[in-house]
């Protein structure tokens, strides 16, 4: 099987990720990828794991766990999703800086991506078993991100990592991700999303989040469960409270027993689980990429608890040469654009504050394309007095929403409809001058084009 061949067929399973609207309880079945996993031998009952759900920053605060622990001489397999330009970026494993001669080059792959030929042929020897089981299954065919996250678990397994981070990919109680029995589980800040699919109240929402925290079973861990969770609204953190409560789960809350602070911005403290830890330094910008941060060394602490010991010189290391593309990610410099995946409100109002705080410009214009299943009206209005002038543009994507109804939110503004991402992009330079500010933003989907587009 060529790379192309598996990729079309990936392509061929139901992917919830392109879908705006389906009914979330009846189609994600944990059941159907537990029965899945037991045909492939359970891969990932093998695996140590870290858990992160949450709304907004998970994947960064993967990228942090991930990087501390590379730095510490861990082999560590990272699980992330979406991808911005490659499904490859989804499944990788960051080894040691001195055991990887080929590093990251900015702007172009992510490190450590599974290779082509690896991804062909994981496919190739799964797809026996994965069209013998949809004929057989009595929980529904696979879906794409069951699909892959099976053949994310088998990698990391096959490649003997030593530790997996994991991110969820929809809430989290039902996602694929959540038959593994993590070390430790970490919850990041959380908003409203999805409101459609995990509820329209913030406790139930949280609720969801909250599902990836569970008792232990044999042959799992020994210890106690772990949580690290970012400050909540009171809301979410009583469901998170009364969660850890029912399965005697160890949790260690941001704003009680971790703490943090920064001088103007440039270095950061901590105040962990164990100990405190300073003149801590970021290239992620923003000051939720701190809160981000803070979360990591936390879920890096708790892995003491496990008999896993990460020193602070690995922290330092890890935090500063953590690299998360297209997150506050700066791709030209005159004039500045920066890409940045803000898909809820809560997201779009910490872009809002990093670009006033950290950027000097004459004119902001804003390319912007948002999902139909986003809150359109609170990212729109958290723009809007950013901007002064508006690029409207969709991603080539089924969710996308039309540009013509993102104008009504810029009612007053200098805005401009284009149908695609390359238009969007070729109007944006042509409107640009050297000290002004191009932000591309409002979708993962979105800023994985022009990411691509920008030269």
């Amino acid at each position: 099987m060529t790379y192309l061949q598996a990729l079309k067929y990936l392509e061929s399973f139901i992917n919830y990720e392109k879908i705006t609207s389906y009914p979330y309880k009846e189609s994600l079945k944990l059941e159907r990828i537990k029965n899945f996993l037991e045909i492939l031998g359970n891969p990932q009952d093998y695996l140590k794991c870290i858990h992160i759900a949450g709304t907004k920053g998970k994947g960064s605060t993967c990228a942090f766990i991930a990087y501390i622990l590379r730095e510490a001489g861990y082999r560590v397999g990272l699980y992330t999703s979406p991808h911005l330009s490659d499904f490859r970026e989804r499944i990788r494993i960051l080894n040691h800086p001195a055991d990887a001669p080929g590093r990251h080059r900015p702007g172009k792959e992510f490190e450590g991506m599974i290779l082509k030929k690896e991804l062909a042929g994981l496919i190739e020897r799964l797809k026996p078993l994965i069209e013998r089981y949809n004929r057989k299954s009595a929980f529904g065919a696979l879906s794409f991100f069951e699909v892959y996250t099976s053949l994310a678990f088998i990698y990391f397994r096959e490649k003997k990592v030593d530790i997996a981070v994991l991110e969820t990919g929809l809430g989290g109680r039902l996602d694929a991700t959540n038959v593994i029995e993590p070390l430790v589980c970490a919850i990041t800040p959380i908003s409203y999303e999805h409101t459609q699919k995990l509820g329209n109240a913030l406790k139930e929402i949280a609720t969801e989040k909250a599902g990836i925290i569970k008792n232990h079973q044999p042959p799992a861990t020994s210890h106690q469960p772990i949580v690290i969770t970012a400050m909540q609204e009171k809301e979410a953190i009583e469901v998170i409270r009364k969660k850890c409560k029912e399965v005697d789960a160890k949790l260690f809350e941001m704003g009680r027993q971790i703490q943090y602070e920064t001088n103007g911005g440039k270095d950061l403290k901590i105040k962990g689980i164990f100990g405190e830890y300073q003149n801590l330094r970021l290239r992620l910008l923003g000051q939720h990429q701190l809160v981000n941060a803070t979360l990591a060394v936390s879920a890096i602490e708790a892995l003491r608890f496990c008999n896993i010991n990460v020193g602070i010189g690995a922290i330092k290391k890890g935090l500063y040469n953590t690299i998360w593309p297209g997150r506050c990610e700066i791709v030209s410099k005159k004039p500045l654009v920066i890409l940045d995946g803000a898909q809820n409100t809560a997201s779009a109002k910490a872009l809002k504050e990093t670009i006033r705080d950290k950027f000097r410009y004459k004119k902001l214009i804003l390319v912007l394309g948002i999902s139909k299943d986003k809150d359109i009206k609170g990212i729109c209005s958290e723009f809007y007095d950013l901007t002064d002038e508006v690029i409207l543009t969709k991603a080539n994507n089924p969710r996308a929403t039309e540009p013509e109804s993102l104008a009504e939110y810029f009612s007053g503004k200098n805005a401009y409809l284009t149908t695609n991402i390359k238009e969007a992009i070729k109007l944006a330079k042509q409107k640009a001058k050297e000290k002004d500010l191009v932000l591309i933003t409002g979708s993962l989907f979105v800023v994985g084009e022009a990411r691509e587009l920008w030269k």
